[in-house]
């Protein structure tokens, strides 16, 4: 947690030498520059703009901008970031990028969806990508061009997070038994009530219901309900104490395993885990690899492999294939979305339950198992993806 807090200092005291528009970057994360570079004839230039979550996020942000770093040294692009520190950057960051000639640029998420589509939209002849997220969306504002539409020159990418957080739902839900076989539980909370997000809770309880199914046991879901919708969000995805606060409200109310979806505000729930004795999640990347001081608490990581659909797309827009109106479906079979190992706590998973699990993960691929969450509960997750 110590090397996380410097960490979220060191990019304090970055941004306060950023432009105006959020300043921008190599493919150096710490070397910041004064904006987008202008993109020079003879290479093919890609930009990346981050939401608010910041470039250094252990998570959903970093993962995405690892996949454009890995097409610099891959396929020779010249890549980019500026970091949005606020939403009302999120134009002016793209535009930036645009002015300056790039022949890519990519979104990140949800929260860059209608600026995405007007951005776009003034620049036809630039390739934008767009990750959590595909056009069109009835929910943007009227006169947006995704709302109805396509944006012809936009990709989307989309993931299928429902398997992998079935898994974990399936998996913690047996953990849980074991930590308190008296009145086991899983708890969640999210930075903010959007589909990208509820997702996870909608998958994990998805799975929690069918091991109760399999196991006769009641195992309850804390901090969201496939049925009503509701749940626990901290209203933002930096705030490292509304973080804390959550998962201490979680294990108050009887919570023995935790997930926090929302990149940093998860971290602190390690902690709250450890001293009340139970096992905490992560998601988008693996936790036990990302997030300092939960190695001996994590039980297990709800992987979106972004930094794969990252590299996939610039790939398919440096090679001519790039299509836009089309969104790229990451899944369980492609390697789009995964659970991660148990590490530290695998001698802790019975035999057993790891067996379970695997059977589940293969009848997913197979498409025996065709309904993690989202087939049932299609209003809490993001559209196109069944």
């Amino acid at each position: 947690m110590k090397k996380l807090l410097a960490v979220l200092a060191a990019l304090v005291i970055a941004s306060m030498a950023l432009t105006a528009c959020g300043g921008g970057a190599s493919a150096d994360p710490s070397a910041a520059d004064a904006g987008a570079a202008a993109c020079g004839a003879d290479q093919f230039c890609v930009g990346f703009v981050t939401d608010t979550g910041g470039i250094n996020d252990d998570s959903f942000n970093e993962t995405q901008w690892n996949g454009v770093v890995r097409a610099q040294k891959e396929l020779g692009v010249q890549a980019q970031y500026i970091q949005s520190d606020e939403a009302t950057q999120y134009t002016p960051n793209l535009t930036e990028f645009a002015s300056q000639g790039y022949d890519m640029i990519m979104a990140s998420g949800f929260f860059l969806g209608a600026d995405t589509a007007t951005v776009a939209t003034q620049y036809p002849d630039i390739k934008f990508a767009i990750f959590d997220y595909g056009y069109p969306d009835p929910f943007l504002p009227d006169g947006n061009p995704g709302k109805e539409a396509c944006v012809p020159n936009v990709m989307g990418q989309v993931f299928k997070t429902d398997q992998a957080a079935y898994l974990a739902g399936y998996v913690a839900a047996g953990m849980a038994l074991q930590l308190d076989p008296e009145d086991p539980a899983i708890g969640y909370y999210g930075g903010a009530k959007i589909p990208t997000v509820t997702i996870f809770g909608v998958g994990a309880q998805f799975g929690m219901d069918k091991y109760n199914e399999v196991h006769g046991t009641n195992v309850r879901f804390i901090g969201w309900d496939n049925e009503t919708g509701e749940g626990l969000f901290t209203g933002d995805f930096v705030d490292l104490t509304k973080g804390k606060e959550s998962a201490e409200s979680l294990f108050d109310e009887g919570a023995d395993i935790f997930m926090g979806v929302g990149g940093l505000i998860g971290a602190p729930g390690f902690d709250v885990a450890r001293e009340r004795g139970g096992y905490g999640m992560w998601v988008d990347t693996d936790g036990y690899l990302s997030v300092d001081g939960s190695q001996d608490v994590i039980l297990t990581s709800i992987m979106k492999n972004m930094e794969v659909s990252s590299l996939a797309v610039v790939t398919a827009a440096v090679e001519g294939t790039f299509e836009g109106c089309t969104n790229y479906i990451g899944d369980m079979a492609n390697n789009g979305v995964a659970l991660a190992p148990y590490h530290d706590l695998d001698s802790k998973v019975p035999a057993d339950l790891k067996a379970e699990v695997e059977e589940l993960k293969a009848q997913i691929v197979s498409g025996e198992i065709s309904d993690t969450g989202c087939i049932s509960f299609p209003d809490y997750c993001p559209g196109g993806l069944y």
